[in-house]
C-alpha cells in the first residue's frame, strides 16, 4: 500500500469543489430505468447512454471521478475509444464498482449481504491496467421490525474491511458504502439509531483489518426517514441530524465523505448537501461532497429516451445537474437555480 498514492487521488477527485458521478448501475438497475423510460434494454443502449455521459462537454468543472460498471469499462465510443480514457482525456478520474450485488442473507430471509470478493484482488489488478484509480463496494442495510439484525451488520461491515483492504493493497482508493435504505415507513430518529450504529461497526471493523483511514472515501446515506413515513422532516432537520451521527461515529482522519442520494429527488439531494456544509462546514473535519446517481443522471436520461437527437439536449441537462451538486457541495446552492 501506497498512503500517498490513495491520497493524491482523493485530492484529485474531490478539488476545486467537485464531486463524484455514480455511473455503475448493473445491468438488472440499466434494464429497469431503460424500461420505465421506454428506451430498448440492449447492450447497445446501455453503451451509447454510457457515451452519452462520458463525453458530456464541461462535465470535468463539476465532477472529479466517475464510477464504472464492468460492462461499461470494457466498452468504447463511436471513435473507438475506450470508456475510461475518454474520462481521463477529460480530466475525470475512472473508478469501478466491483461487488456483485447484495443476495439474500442465508437464514435472514429479509435481509442482504454484499458479495464479490472471490476473485476480487485478481479483478482489480485487471481493472488499474484499464485506468481505474478508485473503487466502490456497496452494502444494503434495511431497516424494518426486528432488523437490521447484528448478524446482517456484522456480515455486511467484514465485506466492506475486506474489500477495502484489497483495494489499498493495490493502490485503489476503496468508497466504503454502507447504505441504510430510504425504502420502509420508520422515522428519521430509527434512521439515525440504525446508521450511527452500522458506521460505528464499520468502523471497528476497518480498525481490525488495518485500513489507513486516510486512504478511504466513505459513502454514507443522509439521515432521512423512511419514504412510508408519515412525517418527513424539514432540510434542516435533516442537515443536522445527519451532521451529527456522522460527528458520533466516523473518526476526522477520514478525509472525504460522499454522500448517495438514495433514492432522493435531484433538487431534495442538493437542497440537504447544501444545507449541511452550509450549516456545518467549520464543525465538519472532512470534504463533504455527493457521490450521486440518479439525483443527476435521471432528468438527462428521460430527456434523451434513446434518441441521437435529444443527445446535446440530454447532456446539457446532465452538466447542468452536476453544476448544481457542486453548488451545494460548496453550500452555494439555491432552489432558484432549478429555473
Amino acid at each position: 500500500m501506497n498512503t500517498p498514492i490513495l491520497k493524491n487521488t482523493i485530492a484529485e477527485i474531490f478539488a476545486n469543489g467537485k464531486g463524484i458521478l455514480a455511473m455503475d448501475e448493473s445491468t438488472p438497475t440499466c434494464k429497469k430505468r431503460f424500461e420505465a423510460a421506454g428506451i430498448p434494454q440492449t447492450s447497445e443502449m446501455y453503451r451509447q447512454y454510457r457515451e452519452l455521459l462520458v463525453t458530456t462537454s464541461g462535465l470535468n468543472e463539476s465532477i472529479g471521478g466517475a464510477i464504472l460498471f464492468d460492462e461499461t469499462i470494457r466498452q468504447q465510443t463511436d471513435a473507438g475509444e475506450p470508456m475510461a480514457k475518454a474520462l481521463m482525456k477529460a480530466g475525470i478520474i475512472p473508478g469501478i464498482k466491483v461487488d456483485m450485488g447484495a443476495k439474500p442473507l442465508p437464514e435472514f430471509p429479509t435481509e442482504l449481504v454484499t458479495e464479490g470478493l472471490d476473485g476480487l484482488r485478481e479483478r482489480l489488478a485487471e481493472y488499474k491496467t484499464m485506468g481505474a484509480r478508485f473503487a466502490k463496494w456497496r452494502a444494503v442495510i434495511t431497516i424494518g421490525e426486528g432488523i437490521p439484525t447484528d448478524a446482517c451488520i456484522k456480515a455486511n461491515v467484514h465485506a466492506l474491511a475486506r474489500y477495502a483492504g484489497l483495494c489499498q493493497e493495490a493502490d485503489i482508493v476503496p468508497i466504503v458504502e454502507p447504505e441504510v435504505l430510504m425504502d420502509g415507513n420508520h422515522s428519521m430518529q430509527q434512521c439515525y439509531n440504525v446508521t450511527e450504529k452500522v458506521l460505528k461497526a464499520l468502523f471497528s471493523e476497518l480498525y481490525q483489518f488495518k485500513i489507513d483511514l486516510e486512504g478511504i472515501i466513505l459513502k454514507p446515506n443522509m439521515v432521512v426517514a423512511g419514504k412510508g413515513c408519515l412525517i418527513q422532516n424539514s432540510v434542516d432537520e435533516v442537515a443536522e441530524a445527519t451532521v451529527n451521527c456522522l460527528r458520533s461515529a466516523v473518526p476526522a482522519s477520514v478525509p472525504a465523505i460522499a454522500f448517495l442520494s438514495g433514492g432522493q429527488s435531484p433538487k431534495v439531494a442538493a437542497e440537504h448537501l447544501n444545507t449541511i456544509n452550509k450549516n456545518f462546514k467549520n464543525r465538519l473535519p472532512w470534504i463533504v461532497a455527493f457521490s450521486f446517481a440518479r439525483a443527476i443522471q435521471q432528468p438527462a436520461l428521460d430527456a434523451w429516451k434513446g434518441e441521437q437527437s435529444n443527445v446535446k439536449e440530454a447532456q446539457e441537462i446532465l452538466s447542468s445537474r452536476a453544476k448544481l451538486a457542486a453548488a451545494a457541495r460548496r453550500g452555494e446552492y439555491s432552489s432558484s437555480m432549478e429555473e
